[in-house]
């Protein structure tokens, strides 16, 4: 019998926690990293995670294919199933001991990401959707804020500097200007804030698939958006865009033409 998308997203969710839980054995314990070749850090603890989570996912559903930051695909091309796995969002805040990283999974059902979970195991938060079944933090509905403008708005991104580097200042400035407070919650932990209403924007002008998985399904459960600066649900822009469906609108028309 096929799985339903209530087993697969307690599966799902259990398995970020596990591997968030390992994560925590070398948190704050003085971890070295290596560097690839564009200068991003990976450590024992992002390649453990990732291990457990490919190993948990081949042992229960082997047909299904997967997508990982540190190991690439595995699995049939075509299969109606793909696991997105990011094991640490936030390499660089786990190795300065700042508690802001996440384990992130996504899990696309026939091209759609459907179901998705992000973890902070330093901080004990998980946020976890599947179309249909709501969204839901530390057990509680996730609802993204109520804020009705921009001028209300709390914004923030991962590294100011990257809107430089995309030729994207122009954009990330207006929008500043616009908002009432800008923060400086980097990585996943930005995305949490906005889909927990704790912030209303957040923006990032360089994105990888694996730091999208969860997002769709969870800013759809929880009234909002995540996709492109264009408008566009998706996880392949290597961009993203997370807000409220009230200030979409607003938003998008301050990061047209960069």
């Amino acid at each position: 019998m096929p799985e339903t998308l209530r087993e697969l997203l307690d599966f799902l969710t259990e398995t970020a926690y596990l591997a968030g839980r390992k994560t925590l054995a070398h948190f704050q314990t003085g971890v070295q990293a290596d560097y690839k070749a564009d200068r991003t850090p990976v450590t024992l603890a992002d390649r453990a995670a990732e291990e457990l989570i490919r190993a948990r996912v081949k042992a229960k559903y082997p047909a299904h294919a997967i997508l990982g930051e540190e190991f690439g695909s595995q699995g049939a091309e075509g299969a109606s199933h793909r696991w997105i796995i990011d094991p640490i969002d936030g390499t660089k805040s786990f190795l300065r001991g700042i508690p802001l990283y996440a384990v992130l999974i996504g899990l696309e059902v026939e091209g759609r990401v459907a179901a998705g979970a992000a973890y902070f195991p330093a901080l004990d938060e998980m946020l976890a959707a599947a179309d249909g079944l709501g969204c839901w933090w530390n057990g509680r509905p996730a609802r993204v804020s109520a804020v009705p403008s921009l001028d209300q708005a709390w914004v923030t991104c991962t590294d100011p500097l990257s809107f430089d580097k995309t030729g994207r200042r122009a954009a990330w400035e207006r929008l500043k200007q616009a908002a009432y407070h800008r923060g400086g919650w980097s990585d996943a932990y930005g995305y949490l804030l906005v889909a927990t209403g704790r912030a209303e924007v957040m923006l990032d002008p360089v994105m990888e698939v694996w730091d999208c998985g969860p997002f769709p399904p969870i800013f759809r459960e929880a009234g909002g958006y995540f996709g492109d600066w264009k408008g566009s649900e998706t996880i392949y822009a290597r961009e993203a865009l997370a807000t409220t469906q009230v200030l979409l609108p607003e938003v998008l028309a301050l990061l047209a033409d960069g």
